[in-house]
């Protein structure tokens, strides 16, 4: 009878939490769409002229350092007139963060309209400042799959699991509809080279022309879905003074002398003042959007419209090589039969992912652990990025994570012509759960430019992974000019490799 009463309660307060959970409605939400006539705005008639050189082809300009990505996203919001739309997975309220803000202010300030979809998994204790903007005439704030109790978050997962595991790990900065930037990077002091915790390993990309477009087009499927929901009908009322504040916390950041670097990458970046003066030098090729459908983010996908599914029809199957570089590695039984089939059959795989020691997610990376050996046997290569130089500790993220680690990047290059870069990790979180945006680019140059990279710098930055002759898991480590042969995973401890064997036997895999 005591267990009846128990499992009763656990229901009724289920059912209780599951009615006080329910999300408001969307009737009445203001439309919006990208700009269309922006062609005559300084940055489109900067981009007009080298786009019509070019049909067909969309402009690449690599941002590999994190200074350059950061310095790149707060001058073209210096430089915008019309349109600034921007959609994340992570934006913290740190250094970076906040100057960023501080600049999308200006902007409207300026009467730039602001559109900013943010995914509303990271931004707990963050509330007052996106009302704040969200108060603004210029500025519009949604949230994608909120959670309705803003302080115990964990109850919204008890009452409705299903929607809010799923996440928009979609990462934009399009100004004007003239220029984007798409890739690995959430704002945040971290992911901008900037943090005293992590050095990161990234990649975005500034691009022009056509596929500018589509980028805009996929904002408003997003800007316009059933999960995006105004911060309006989520947060509580700003306070009158928000605006005041938050642009005193970036006055008082820039005096600081830890924003020197971010101060400094925004004076010396040339790239936004060339390419306004149309003297920047760019990679012209085919550029393919590649995204989820928002409907994914509600588990309504269809199969066929899912990123990994669209990205096997655009590279077909490898000839010759294949280079993955993934923070998230989580190839998954099927993707350890297709890595291996292809590396069985003549083409070089490679790939490089973080290390135990590296990882901020353990659970992640049990996932990837017990799929090594298959991997290997088949002649698959596997890296595995070094933690960096810093001495602070890991913070592991839990299963859905932050995206926080030595290595970062999402990228993977074939057979010497085609790259992706963008969001999409490598694992099944990404493949099922998680929506995301990213780029094939028909370019040779920068597809050669990641194995190329890969060689020359794994045996600095990364421990190869390699089987003993007794068909035994060794790391091989290159330091100082000597090679040291680890037999356990180098620079984790017993505790955290107990941990992730543990973790690699429960049925969690689908989470990851």
């Amino acid at each position: 009878m005591g267990r009846l009463i128990k499992g009763f309660v656990l229901a009724l307060l289920l059912g209780v939490l599951a009615a006080c959970a329910q999300l408001p409605s969307l009737e009445g939400r203001s439309v919006s769409s990208a700009y269309t006539d922006t062609a005559d705005s300084r940055l489109g008639r900067a981009i007009q002229p080298l786009a019509a050189k070019h049909p067909g082809q969309s402009g690449i300009s690599p941002l590999t350092r994190g200074g350059d990505a950061f310095a790149a996203r707060a001058l073209m919001a210096q430089a915008a007139e019309r349109s600034i739309d921007i959609q994340n997975y992570i934006w913290h309220e740190d250094m970076a963060g906040t100057l960023l803000f501080d600049a999308l202010v200006d902007a409207a300030d300026r009467g730039v309209r602001v559109r900013l979809l943010l995914d509303d998994n990271n931004t707990a204790g963050m509330d007052e400042v996106l009302a704040a903007l969200d108060s603004h005439a210029n500025i519009e704030v949604r949230l994608f799959n909120p959670f309705v109790y803003r302080g115990w978050r964990w109850l919204g997962y008890l009452s409705d699991f299903d929607r809010l595991n799923r996440r928009m790990h979609n990462k934009s900065f399009t100004v004007d509809s003239q220029a984007t930037v798409i890739g690995g990077r959430n704002v945040g002091d971290e992911y901008f080279g900037a943090s005293e915790d992590f050095l990161f390993v990234d990649l975005d990309v500034l691009a022009v022309g056509p596929v500018v477009d589509d980028v805009s087009r996929d904002f408003d499927r997003y800007w316009k879905s059933a999960s995006a929901y105004p911060a309006g009908l989520i947060l509580a009322p700003a306070e009158k003074d928000g605006i005041e504040r938050l642009k005193a916390r970036a006055a008082a950041i820039e005096r600081d002398p830890k924003a020197e670097d971010y101060v400094k990458a925004m004076n010396e970046l040339p790239l936004v003042r060339k390419l306004l003066d149309g003297s920047i030098e760019l990679e012209w090729a085919v550029t393919h959007m590649v995204s989820d459908d928002p409907s994914k983010g509600l588990g309504q996908a269809q199969e066929h419209e899912m990123l990994p599914q669209r990205l096997g029809r655009i590279f077909g199957v490898p000839q010759h090589d294949l280079f993955m570089v993934s923070s998230y590695f989580v190839p998954t039984r099927d993707g350890v039969d297709y890595l291996s089939a292809l590396a069985r059959n003549g083409v070089e795989v490679t790939i490089l992912t973080n290390s135990l020691e590296a990882t901020d997610v353990a659970a992640v990376h049990a996932g990837y652990a017990k799929r090594r050996k298959p991997l290997l046997e088949a002649g698959v290569v596997l890296y595995e990025f070094k933690k960096t130089s810093s001495s602070a500790p890991l913070r592991d993220r839990g299963l859905t994570g932050s995206s926080a680690s030595s290595l970062h990047a999402k990228t993977l290059s074939v057979d010497g012509q085609r790259i992706f870069i963008g969001s999409f990790n490598f694992d099944p979180r990404s493949a099922r759960l998680n929506t995301e945006i990213g780029f094939v680019i028909d370019s040779p140059k920068l597809s050669r430019q990641l194995p190329e990279a890969i060689e020359r710098r794994a045996p600095d930055i990364a421990y190869q992974v390699r089987l003993d002759d007794s068909g035994e898991l060794i790391w091989i480590e290159q330091r100082d000019g000597r090679t040291i042969v680890h037999v356990t995973e180098p620079g984790a401890g017993l505790w955290r490799r107990v941990s992730v064997w543990i973790l690699s036997h429960l049925p969690i895999e689908w989470l990851l």
